[in-house]
């Protein structure tokens, strides 16, 4: 991407000496030019691919990992002549296709060349207004569906009234998408969370509906809502609605801790919105995760607040990368979420989070914008790790509402301003996993944050969008302070993996 930026660069210079009527370089003087640029690459080449996996050899250190062999070189090189071809290639179509709309126009030379403009121009308004990025992601939509019929291997439909796809749901086995087929097939029964608690515990229940179940948003939830009635989930201690990041699946690492910290009287609800890969969505289709997600917390919740306050569960929201973005952009603001909710959880959450965004621009004078300090942390707090979770004595804190985001976590510090504007986090000390050699460059830092969004989750846990469980289950004891939980359970769920 940088050689195709400077080869543009050289091509604008190129074109500009042409208009102000440079007078062109003789052909030999050209061929001197070009020995003369490989004489430069051929030292310059060599080490920015040195400096370059040094660099890459900190990173790998500073998130824990091991080191890569030299033969990575060899593909970056690979990589890059593709990338670069690729680009430039497009580069050049879009300019044979303007040669040839002028050609075409069968007119004066201004006024094809005005017209053409003109056409190119419509087409840059619909793309910077989204019509074509938005017709581009329901196509691909669309072809991902094609891959929702499947199963994973080792899920089958669930025997138990409690869960969505059951025999005795109503939503269809098929209608699920296969994210929402592991989800509601997935989790521990009451025998797994008696052996892990050492206490007498309940089947939970999970409900979902995928985007084949029903034929819109308010359809979905409604059904949702239908599931939760049935299943008798508003009698238990605890309703969790989740926001899925991209194509339906939750987290199982946010799930799980609640079923087993309440003995299984608990109910997980969500609903799909998209067949997109998370990252896709993250970039292209956002708009949809905080419209589902509204429109199905709204709908439950209408029906929950007419229940008597004795009689009815425990209300919480919880989401992951997109679906924290989704969950929490559902409502107006924080006095809006803690007025409504026993409390949330949001998890390597977007940088352009609206209510995320809003937290962070109003805390402490002084605190890093990496980890905010809001208020007195009762309402909002953010943590980098389970210890910020707690007092310096080791006392669990009690904030309503708890932000988990790692300072390497790309979900998070990605944002189109990285384009042109030097982020504030970098301005600061750097946080765990973040080496001291980052700097801002225009387009650049924007291109590394935009490839790192695909493999943030491929590293060790505690670092970059891998949360480890310590984390997530420290952050729900927190939150909630379930009745009879005890510091060995804790540390039987940490160690278990969930």
């Amino acid at each position: 991407m940088c050689s195709a930026i400077a080869y543009a660069i050289g091509a604008v210079a190129g074109w500009s000496a042409w208009r102000l009527g440079v007078p062109a370089l003789p052909a030999r003087a050209r061929l001197r030019l070009w020995f003369g640029i490989a004489g430069i690459a051929a030292p310059v080449v060599p080490l920015a691919l040195w400096l370059g996996g040094t660099w890459q050899a900190d990173v790998l250190r500073a998130v824990a990992m091991p080191g890569t062999g030299g033969y990575v070189d060899v593909g970056v090189v690979a990589i890059a002549a593709v990338v670069f071809l690729a680009l430039v290639g497009l580069a050049r179509l879009l300019r044979e296709s303007w040669r040839r709309i002028v050609r075409r126009l069968r007119v004066s030379i201004a006024v094809s060349r005005l017209a053409s403009a003109g056409i190119v121009g419509v087409i840059a308004v619909l793309v910077l207004t989204g019509v074509l990025s938005r017709a581009a992601v329901s196509l691909a939509d669309v072809g991902y569906a094609s891959l929702d019929g499947g199963t994973d291997r080792g899920i089958y439909e669930p025997a138990s009234a409690l869960r969505s796809g059951s025999h005795a749901s109503l939503v269809s086995w098929r209608s699920l998408g296969i994210r929402g087929r592991t989800f509601v097939a997935s989790g521990p029964t009451a025998a797994d969370i008696q052996r892990l608690t050492g206490r007498s515990a309940m089947e939970p229940i999970r409900v979902y509906a995928g985007t084949l179940s029903a034929g819109s948003f308010a359809a979905e939830a409604n059904l949702v809502l239908e599931e939760l009635e049935r299943t008798g989930a508003f009698g238990r201690a605890l309703l969790a609605m989740g926001t899925p990041p991209g194509e339906g699946g939750l987290d199982e690492s946010l799930v799980e801790p609640l079923e087993y910290m309440y003995g299984g009287d608990t109910a997980v609800a969500a609903m799909q919105y998209s067949h997109l890969p998370s990252w896709v969505s993250f970039l292209f289709d956002e708009s949809r995760a905080r419209a589902s997600s509204r429109i199905l917390f709204d709908t439950v919740y209408k029906y929950w607040s007419k229940l008597p306050e004795t009689r009815r569960p425990r209300l919480v929201v919880f989401g992951m990368s997109l679906g924290a973005l989704g969950a929490a952009d559902a409502f107006d603001g924080l006095s809006d979420l803690t007025a409504r909710t026993s409390g949330a959880l949001f998890v390597g959450t977007p940088g352009d989070t609206a209510l995320w965004q809003r937290i962070t621009a109003a805390r402490a004078a002084g605190s890093p914008e990496r980890l905010p300090v809001y208020g007195d942390g009762a309402t909002a707090r953010f943590a980098a790790s389970a210890a910020d979770l707690r007092s310096a004595g080791g006392t669990l804190l009690a904030p309503r509402v708890v932000f988990l985001q790692h300072a390497s976590d790309p979900i998070v510090w990605w944002s189109q301003q990285l384009l042109w504007s030097d982020p504030q986090w970098l301005s600061e000390p750097r946080g765990p996993g973040v080496v001291d050699a980052t700097r801002w460059y225009p387009l650049i830092t924007f291109a590394q944050l935009t490839n790192d969004l695909r493999v943030g989750g491929n590293v060790p846990a505690g670092y970059g969008h891998h949360y480890a469980p310590a984390e997530v289950v420290t952050a729900w004891l927190a939150i909630l302070h379930p009745p009879g939980w005890t510091d060995a359970n804790t540390a039987a769920l940490v160690a278990s993996g969930r």
